[in-house]
């Protein structure tokens, strides 16, 4: 079991750096949970391949500070699509 999350943990590391991609997006792509994401890239990832989590970090703090503006973005497209249905 051990093998499968350090495992686990790698591959994770290298969507997010391939993809740019969030939390949000990595927990979908492979069926676990958000806090999952984040334990395996934060905690285990570090123990086995501190390059690796280092890297990976990199690209999750990015996307943490463009966070709000990704948020407005969609806040807008929202109302901009509610405003032209009525």
């Amino acid at each position: 079991m051990k093998g499968y999350i350090e495992e686990r943990a790698v591959n994770i590391a290298n969507y997010i750096i391939e993809e740019n991609a969030t939390v949000r997006q990595t927990a979908k792509k492979f069926g676990i949970s958000k806090s999952t994401v984040h334990k395996d890239v934060t905690e285990r990832l570090v123990q086995i391949n501190p390059v690796l989590a280092s890297q990976a970090r990199k690209v999750l703090d990015v996307n943490k500070s463009e966070r709000h503006i990704r948020g407005g973005l969609a806040t807008r497209e929202k109302y901009l699509h509610q405003k032209g249905a009525v």
